[in-house]
């Protein structure tokens, strides 16, 4: 009997009875729970009641395999009798996996019984890996079935009704909020504008709303993904400076989603290396704003009209657009249908998301016109979303700050970010796998990657982004878990697997077909990516294209059996999987890194040293220089190098330091290189170690593991020097970095061991605690824990009274984690599942409390009972105000932020000595705060939407105490009126920041 069909034949008499034994009874009282449960809290085999041994529930697993064969009929089993003890074991370590979950039982309602089954499989490392096709199959269905009765139960609790209405009435709450948004960022619109708008937001989110998975296939319609189900939101950190309420030291500066980095501002320039996922964030941002689905801490984006404008396109033509060309320039069909002077509407009244891609894609000569474009715009258009993209050093730090852009730089990818990428590349593929003897093997394919990611330095050292990501894993498929060493090596195998093996091994060709070998279009796509470069370019005229096509002919005479340019061009097209044409007429690369990489080889078999030198200032050319390093030989690698060393002798030291860094780099590349130039490169990178500042140090990490040898011993610097020299070796995620960073865990410097503590998601948990974290003196020190796991080492190694929780760390892992006697500070970020902050209410000693990205955490009133002195809380989004912020009577200093409208209905505790306020809106009533906090010494003032307005401090003269007013983004009136007071107007001075 097919193994498919077996789930089916089980009775619910059968698995209900063995499913009900995973979890633990009911107690009195139950119904009384009013917030869902963590699935891993209700299973019978963990914790000091269990009631289920793991042996039990091999036992359990066993059984209902069991029932399962019994269920097929005689003569009809499913697999043979051997395999049923391996299937046993698979079942078994799956539904130990239950008390792995961080979702609880209404997540797991909502999502169905196969997301849980999947969560599961996932959880249990793949353990039907190593099974057969029939046994896999079965296991499978016997896993869904077992979890479409766990839901059931579920269901079922006394519990279960009461926390679905509480959940129901929360989100009615969130989408009343959400409509008064819309009313009141939508003006009144005309019926004409409004159908266009309908119709634009449909085609945004299908333009948008798919990504082309590198390697699954090359057919359009198997290469491309929902971005839903492809999405992978990374980090990204703040660049601008900020100072921790109070000058609080030890804690680093948070880490946010990418996604996120549009809460709070109105401007920002993000920061991110090729292939890191920069235009993936702007295609998200773009289509959750179509949609009018924001995620919550994202509320700014309902109402927006997103803009999509890639600057390799638009760059292309004679003036930058104005509002009324935005849809021309990027070749939108629905320019036309546009009613007259409608973006202007859009863009007056605040509505707009404009997201602009590619600073670094854009000619140098191109990027000052493009910024004085971009000033134009602010001035004609306030009130509108901004985020332009970039590659790191591709314009200066503060190249917006006159514009008031806030600056965040893309993280690389963390262990966690890796495996759940490798994860979602595969079920990907899974999708065009042609029978399950493949699928299967792409699961064998899928558990043996993570492994060796996990234990192989220098696999993990280049999968630090989604591009490269996505490189391995399709060479790990195509070579059927085989992979080239080094960069350049995964470069020549992916270009041999897009060009010739996948069609061959899929047999595109039939008998008689003409194929073309792979050196051929190498040779071809070599001289498109070399105009490219030369013209300084991303994308070309489809003309153009077939014209270079065309002079390539009698040098590539194999490629003229294909026909003419044209048709050649087509080809290329259509089977190369390195070309696309992104609108009619237009042909580019699928992504720069291709471009520079067969650019940089066309560079060195013209052997133009002179062009590739003279534009090493270009970042630009910063790939192109290091891939030309490894197509070279040894002679000319010497010469390249030698050359760039001249030249940055020759320059400032901020151009010499990038070059320096630049040939040092390239070392990476060159495994065979004369001695003295390596000697020279080395001692000259050496002038610029240790780094000087942070910004410096991050452009140190981008040369790689071969700075580690570099930097120096703890012995002998001073306590910014050895900051620094941290934040460079901990932004070089291998295990290689670890022994040096280890070296720093007793340094007295509080800055440094705060680095260390931020650091610990870029390296192996278990090896980067024992000889970092575990070392660490814990003196004024905030430990971070980004996983339970971390959590768990952390709390099983205390006492830690000062923690960070990055991450949706449940209430019940806070009720059950945290020991109340020991935590004092304690810093939640970037948590969505924390809403009862009475999971807080044991930690009796809490006096300093930090509530950064919590968005369901509304209700202060539980925190009354507990000693705080200082609270920052800042929601994402900053709506809506808390409640219960007047119980908290023991409360000095407090950081706020609030929306549109001051709250003035609610009360302030009347203790408060020290006020942080981020107002979203543009308007601060003093006279109010004056009332509102009579004791107030210190008052700092930052808007969101820049520049507020005039903040009138006359009001402020009745607070006796008042020391000092900083007011950020917007000036002040009446200064005078505060004799004795200092007052500022800027930023408030720097207290540290990590990298």
């Amino acid at each position: 009997m097919d193994p498919a069909v077996i789930g089916a034949r089980l009775a619910s008499s059968a698995v209900a009875p063995l499913v009900k034994k995973l979890f633990v009874p009911e107690g009195p009282g139950a119904g009384l729970v009013d917030r869902p449960v963590r699935i891993s809290s209700l299973v019978s085999f963990r914790g000091e009641k269990r009631t289920l041994t793991d042996k039990d529930l091999r036992k359990l697993a066993a059984e209902l395999v069991e029932r399962a064969m019994a269920g097929a009929g005689p003569g009809e089993r499913p697999i043979p009798a051997d395999e049923a003890e391996p299937l046993t074991d698979a079942l078994a370590r799956s539904l130990h996996s239950l008390g792995d979950l961080t979702m609880d039982d209404v997540q797991a309602v909502r999502f169905g019984h196969r997301v849980l089954a999947k969560d599961l499989h996932y959880k249990a490392e793949l353990p039907d890996a190593h099974l057969s096709l029939n046994a896999s199959r079965l296991y499978r269905d016997l896993l869904d079935t077992a979890c479409l009765h766990i839901l059931h139960f579920f269901t079922q609790r006394s519990t279960f009704v009461a926390r679905t209405l509480v959940e129901q009435s929360g989100q009615l709450t969130e989408l009343i909020t959400k409509i008064d948004i819309l009313i009141e960022r939508l003006p009144s619109q005309s019926a004409q504008d409004a159908a266009f708008e309908r119709r634009y937001a449909d085609y945004t989110v299908k333009k948008h709303g798919t990504l082309t998975i590198v390697g699954i296939d090359l057919s359009h319609s198997e290469a491309t993904w929902p971005l839903d189900a492809a999405y992978l939101s990374l980090e990204a950190v703040s660049q601008d400076d900020e100072r921790p309420l109070g000058g609080e030291g030890g804690a680093p500066l948070a880490a946010l989603p990418a996604d996120r980095a549009l809460s709070g501002h109105e401007r920002v320039l993000l920061r991110g290396v090729a292939g890191s996922g920069k235009t993936t964030l702007v295609q998200w941002l773009a289509v959750s704003a179509a949609r009018q689905e924001p995620p919550r801490g994202l509320e700014q984006l309902i109402g927006r009209v997103p803009f999509v404008l890639p600057l390799r396109t638009i760059a292309r033509q004679d003036a930058l657009p104005s509002p009324a060309r935005f849809l021309a320039s990027v070749h939108s069909p629905l320019d036309a249908a546009q009613p007259t002077g409608w973006a202007d509407r859009v863009l007056t009244a605040g509505r707009g998301l404009l997201l602009i891609d590619g600073i670094d894609e854009i000619p140098e000569r191109d990027r000052e016109r493009t910024r004085a474009w971009l000033a134009d715009l602010l001035i004609a258009y306030p009130g509108n979303l901004w985020l332009v993209t970039s590659r790191p050093s591709a314009v200066a730090d503060d190249w917006l700050a006159a514009q008031d852009f806030s600056e965040f730089a893309l993280s690389p990818m963390s262990r966690d970010d890796m495996t759940a990428f490798i994860d979602r590349w595969h079920d990907a593929a899974r999708q065009t796998c042609r029978d399950d003897d493949e699928r299967a093997a792409l699961g064998a394919y899928q558990a043996a990657l993570h492994t060796a990611v996990r234990t192989k330095q220098d696999l993990s050292g280049l999968a630090t982004n989604p591009l490269m990501c996505g490189l391995i894993c399709a060479l790990h498929r195509a070579r059927r878990g085989y992979l080239p060493p080094g960069r350049k090596a995964l470069y020549d195998a992916a270009l041999s697997m897009l060009l010739t093996r996948r069609d061959t091994e899929r047999h595109v060709y039939a008998p008689g077909d003409i194929q073309l070998d792979e050196e051929p279009q190498i040779q071809l796509l070599q001289r498109l990516a070399y105009y490219l470069i030369r013209n300084g370019e991303a994308e070309l005229d489809r003309d153009r294209a077939e014209t270079i096509v065309a002079e390539a002919l009698p040098s590539v005479p194999a490629a003229q059996a294909l026909g003419d340019a044209p048709r050649i061009l087509n080809h290329l097209l259509l089977r190369s999987g390195l070309l696309r044409e992104p609108s009619v007429g237009t042909v580019e690369f699928v992504h720069r890194t291709f471009q520079d990489y067969l650019g940089a080889k066309a560079a060195v078999e013209a052997w133009d040293v002179g062009l590739l030198v003279n534009n090493a200032h270009d970042s630009q050319w910063e790939d192109v220089i290091r891939m030309a390093v490894a197509h070279g030989r040894p002679r000319e690698r010497a010469e390249l190098l030698g050359k760039l060393l001249d030249l940055a002798r020759s320059k400032n030291s901020q151009s010499s330091l990038r070059l320096f860094l630049l040939a040092m780099a390239c070392l990476d590349h060159a495994p065979d290189l004369e001695p003295e130039i390596r000697e020279q490169v080395t001692r000259h990178a050496m002038g610029f170690i240790p780094p000087l500042d942070v910004q410096r140090a991050r452009e140190l990490a981008t040369v790689g593991p071969l700075v580690l040898e570099l930097l120096p011993p703890p012995q002998g610097l001073t306590d910014q020097q050895a900051e620094y020299c941290v934040v460079t070796a901990s932004r070089i995620p291998v295990d290689a970095a670890i022994p040096y960073l280890a070296r720093f865990a007793d340094h007295p410097a509080t800055a440094v061991r705060a680095q260390l503590a931020s650091s610990w998601g870029r390296f192996d948990t278990e090896r980067y605690f024992t000889e970092v974290i575990l070392r660490l003196g814990r003196e004024g020190l905030y430990f971070v824990a980004e996983s339970l796991e971390h959590l768990r080492l952390l709390q099983d190694t205390g006492p830690r009274p000062h923690l960070i929780l990055r991450g949706h760390v449940g209430e019940d892992d806070l009720r059950d984690r945290l020991r109340g006697e020991e935590v004092t500070r304690l810093r939640l970020e970037g948590n969505e599942a924390v809403a009862d902050l009475g999971a807080l209410s044991h930690l009796t000693h809490l006096e300093t409390l930090y509530l950064n990205g919590c968005p369901e955490a509304h209700d202060l009133t539980p925190l009354s009972g507990l000693p705080l002195r200082t609270l920052v809380y800042v929601p994402p989004g900053g709506e809506p105000f808390p409640r219960g912020l007047a119980t908290l009577r023991t409360l000095d200093q407090l950081k706020i932020s609030f929306g549109e409208h001051p709250p003035t209905r609610f009360g302030f505790p009347p203790e408060i000595t020290w006020l942080d306020l981020f107002v979203r809106g543009n308007t601060i009533d003093t006279t109010w705060l004056a009332t509102t906090c009579p004791r107030l010494r210190h008052l700092n003032v930052a808007f969101a939407a820049t520049p507020g307005h005039p903040v009138d401090l006359a009001p402020l003269s009745t607070l006796p105490d008042l020391e000092t007013v900083t007011v950020v983004d917007a000036p002040v009136t009446n200064p005078d009126a505060l004799p004795g007071v200092t007052v500022n107007e800027g930023r408030p001075l720097d207290d540290g920041e990590t990298g």
